[in-house]
């Protein structure tokens, strides 16, 4: 089953620095993410940012893990800062860059792309911050399914590991928060830890 994000065209000496892979579901959340922290000219992808695209994307699973969803949506448009009028600009500017690329795309089609198009593309992607770094690092510690990349495990990250590790995050503003806006972390932990599919084997 190809429930994650996987390159298998990439050579070796391009997958060294693979740390982890990602469900589809992240993957997508990580895209809107990174699109997010864009609309406002941001250098780096932060934590906030993360949140904000799981939540976008995902909410209908995320959800359950809050005791009172409704009022945990109006903190996370708060916290994430998803305003209507930025969610608004956001969708314009998306929609104004998708039409700016689209004579590019057609161009791609006709030719090969080369290990300078590749590069090219690595470098558009925004860099994760420190912050964003260690909440990986620790999600990819306590992800339940793994992956090969040249002899080496590496782990698969989901959104409820990221979200997890996000909460734990040690002496985080964001972290008390979630925590504060009744996140159930027992409920998020579990299905973290151990998916109800690992649990039914």
């Amino acid at each position: 089953m190809n429930w994650f994000r996987r390159s298998s065209k990439q050579k070796p000496a391009e997958r060294a620095g693979i740390t982890h892979r990602v469900t589809q579901d992240f993957a997508r959340a990580e895209n809107l993410a990174m699109m997010l922290a864009e609309s406002r000219g941001a250098n780096l992808l932060e934590v906030a940012d993360l949140l904000a695209g799981m939540y976008i994307y995902d909410w209908e699973r995320l959800g359950k893990y809050w005791e009172d969803p409704e009022q945990a949506e109006d903190f996370l448009r708060q916290i994430c800062r998803i305003s209507p009028q930025r969610w608004h600009h956001w969708i314009e500017n998306y929609d104004r860059k998708r039409h700016e690329e689209e004579p590019t795309r057609v161009r791609r089609i006709f030719r090969r792309t080369t290990a300078s198009d590749a590069s090219a593309n690595a470098d558009k992607k925004l860099a994760a911050s420190t912050e964003l770094q260690r909440v990986l690092k620790s999600a990819g510690e306590i992800a339940p399914h793994h992956d090969q990349a040249d002899g080496r495990t590496i782990p698969v990250l989901t959104c409820e590991c990221v979200l997890l590790c996000m909460a734990k995050m040690p002496e985080s503003e964001l972290a008390h928060r979630l925590v504060a806006s009744g996140l159930n972390l027992g409920n998020l932990e579990r299905e973290a830890r151990f998916p109800r599919h690992l649990r039914r084997k």
